[in-house]
């Protein structure tokens, strides 16, 4: 019996009152990029029972590294230029909320779905289908409405996609995701009453909020850093909850946890509600950042990079799909100086491959693994003095 499972069905079948299961236990495999449960000491001051679940979480889980990380995200667009700080830093957020969301799919619920940026897309389309654009088709909504419906736009096409494939396995369930990224993509580019063809919605920028023009470099950078931190924290909140316990004990073992009376299939489609929300939030930056979208927003090549982006970083660990989305975006930048820019995918698949075959786990699971052989060679040393 794989670990997640058996957790919760051994707190579940244990008498009342009895503790639940240590950290490691709960999140079967799940443990190698869980942190441990800090207990509540004298020095906790959130340890009052009265205080917020969501300050008790962060005081408990956000180690002194995630606020030096913070700080230094805080810092870099007045270190850098307005260039790094808007083409790579805005965009590898955005991208990676995207990526997020696969990880989020795969790396807790153990479902691998090509889809999200479809999902993303959709998002996008929505804004400027209902929004401001320089396309007259657009209807020109207040965007408070338009973003609140660009969202429920994108996590009912996720909860359509989770439906549709849930009930199917391996192989099949890529396929099914793929073929309804391919058929979104023929729609959009088809379809010119609503998606205006292959030509897509000019000039999407973000509304002017209290005076401030939120497309600027360092605005929008810090537009898509405040809602990438809170994937980020929502994920890791989630990864804990009892719906994201739950869910990984289903990714271990479903028929175990269809036996203890789990609907598994309810609790998949919900994990792509969840992943609907957060690819929504990213491909709405996404499209705020390039200020259009067209059918090649959301084509194969975008469907297949949001997977490379989220293998790059580690699905094991949701800051691996920022770190995938980090690297890719140098090496779009930076590498057309080298190579021509149809040469691109040929460096970016020579990277995949060379992560895929050295480090399963992405570039986490590499930084991981050399930490430990160093630890492991400290000790040796130590010992032998």
């Amino acid at each position: 019996m794989n670990s997640g499972a058996a957790a919760v069905g051994e707190w579940r079948g244990s008498p009342a009152g009895s503790p639940r299961p240590t950290e490691p236990d709960r999140v079967g495999r799940g443990e190698r990029e869980a942190e441990p449960r800090h207990l509540p000491s004298a020095d906790d001051p959130y340890a009052d029972h009265d205080a917020p679940r969501w300050l008790k979480f962060l005081w408990r889980h956000l180690a002194p590294r995630h606020w030096i990380a913070a700080a230094a995200l805080l810092v870099f667009p007045f270190a850098a230029s307005p260039f790094l700080t808007f083409q790579v830093g805005g965009q590898s957020l955005a991208l990676g909320l995207v990526a997020l969301s696969l990880m989020f799919l795969s790396g807790y619920g153990g479902m691998v779905s090509l889809a999200q940026m479809t999902v993303a897309g959709a998002a996008g389309y929505t804004v400027a289908i209902l929004g401001t654009s320089s396309t007259a088709i657009s209807l020109g909504w207040p965007w408070p409405v338009t973003i609140v419906f660009a969202l429920a736009i994108a996590v009912a096409a996720s909860v359509l996609v989770g439906w549709l494939s849930v009930r199917t396995e391996g192989i099949y369930t890529i396929m099914i995701t793929l073929a309804m990224g391919v058929a979104f993509y023929y729609l959009a580019l088809q379809n010119y009453s609503v998606f205006n063809g292959f030509q897509g919605f000019q000039k999407v920028y973000p509304p002017t909020v209290f005076g401030v023009d939120w497309r600027s470099p360092v605005p929008f950078y810090f537009l898509a850093l405040a809602f990438a931190l809170a994937g980020y924290l929502a994920v890791k909140y989630i990864a804990r909850a009892p719906f994201g316990i739950a869910l990984q004990g289903i990714r271990d073992n479903p028929r175990r946890m269809n036996s203890l009376g789990y609907n598994v299939t309810a609790h998949r489609v919900a994990a792509y509600a969840v992943a609907g929300l957060i690819a929504g939030v990213g491909g709405i930056l996404f499209t705020w950042y390039n200020g259009l979208i067209t059918p090649g927003s959301v084509g194969t090549s975008w469907l297949i990079n949001i997977l490379v982006i989220a293998v790059l970083g580690g699905m094991r660990h949701p800051l691996g799909p920022f770190l995938g989305a980090l690297v890719f975006v140098l090496l779009q930048t930076f590498a057309i100086d080298v190579i021509d820019r149809e040469r691109f995918n040929l460096v970016i698949g020579g990277v995949f491959l060379a992560i895929v075959l050295f480090s399963p786990d992405g570039l986490l699971g590499l930084w991981a693994s050399l930490r430990a052989r160093l630890q492991k060679q400290r000790a040796v040393s130590t010992s032998l003095r």
